[in-house]
């Protein structure tokens, strides 16, 4: 049987152990830290595929995201997301190991060696490496749960650093570096389709063919702190961003910027998707009665995201739309794109509260 470590190259094990820390440790985007630990896993030992699945905050499924690393045809390896919401084997076998806090290794029917390594924080499981070889993979159990320690205590740090406190969504330190990366995937889409390549090579999130930005805001949200104070402010706050996590889809991303506003990246294919997409929302959180407070409204205004676009100049249409909507009844939801293709922004509008770069 063949050492795990037969394909390490260039020095000891020690040394690639060192460099392959310090190589995805070194990423501040969290999907891009994901993506860097299963390929470094998986160019460390000999395996077939390295498997990195996250259970995310809403726990509406038993995996919300997986990532997998594993060699392509030619024998290169290849990172892809894959849709969460598989079933079955070895999606079972993985949330036992969340579950119960302890490692699987078995063989698979087919012969395959797996190993499975719960990923935890707090006493608690937010995810799970699962790896896959022809041969015994016991010898790296202890480095792969080194490996497993690290990420869950470097992913700690992260949210800190990217997350608002009271609601645990994005915050806005963190939203420049998300939208510049969804701009550069609308440009590599834009690239790929003009030479006919094939758009399956890109990420799985940049599969949907248009990214737009929404910005929310609570209509009056200062009557409701002076009305009932700031605590029940806070609640109104805090409920909404958990009303958000489940009303939206794990692959669109979620902001507080701060007070009574919050930002949305969603996918969708057209205006018509992304516009009952955020209509519903708002529908359901006007019929929603929060507690003490009662009924609570919001104004959302939103654009499309090309792929010429600057973080500043979406910012600017969504807001626009934002404050049209505020001004013309409030509780409602309007695009930019439709607002100006029917002459309704007029001329140009003070941007609203949102700070751009």
């Amino acid at each position: 049987m063949r050492s795990p470590w037969h394909s390490l190259a260039g020095g000891p094990p020690e040394s690639r152990l060192l460099a392959s820390v310090a190589e995805f440790t070194h990423h501040r985007d969290i999907d891009a830290l994901d993506h860097s630990l299963v390929l470094s896993l998986a160019e460390l030992i000999s395996v077939s595929s390295v498997t990195l699945c996250k259970r995310g905050e809403s726990l509406q499924l038993p995996v919300d995201s997986i990532v997998v690393c594993s060699r392509n045809a030619a024998g290169a390896f290849v990172v892809e997301a894959l849709d969460p919401s598989r079933d079955g084997d070895p999606i079972d076998t993985i949330v036992c190991a969340m579950e119960t806090l302890e490692a699987i290794s078995d063989v698979t029917e087919d012969g395959t060696c797996r190993l499975v390594i719960p990923i935890q924080r707090d006493h608690a499981a937010i995810g799970a490496l699962m790896l896959e070889s022809e041969d015994s993979l016991d010898g790296v159990r202890n480095m792969v749960e080194g490996y497993a320690r690290i990420y869950g205590n470097y992913i700690a740090l992260l949210n800190e650093s990217e997350r608002d406190k009271l609601t645990g969504l994005y915050n806005r330190r963190s939203f420049e570096q998300r939208l510049q990366r969804l701009l550069k995937l609308q440009r590599q889409r834009a690239r790929a389709a003009a030479k006919g390549e094939d758009e399956r090579r890109l990420p799985f999130e940049a599969d949907v063919s248009q990214i737009w930005l929404a910005i929310l805001d609570i209509d009056h949200f200062k009557r409701i702190n002076d009305t009932y104070g700031h605590v029940y402010g806070d609640e109104v706050i805090l409920m909404l961003a958990q009303q958000m996590r489940h009303s939206f889809r794990q692959s669109d991303v979620l902001f507080r910027f701060g007070g009574e506003e919050f930002v949305m990246l969603i996918a969708a294919q057209d205006e018509r998707v992304a516009h009952m997409a955020l209509d519903r929302f708002r529908h359901f959180v006007a019929e929603h009665a929060f507690p003490q407070v009662g009924h609570v409204t919001v104004s959302i205004g939103y654009a499309r995201i090309t792929e010429n676009d600057y973080p500043e100049i979406v910012l600017d249409r969504a807001d626009k739309a934002l404050y049209f909507a505020k001004e013309n009844g409030r509780n409602s939801v309007h695009g930019y794109e439709a607002l100006t293709e029917r002459g309704e922004l007029g001329a140009a509008v003070a941007l609203g509260s949102i700070d751009l770069f």
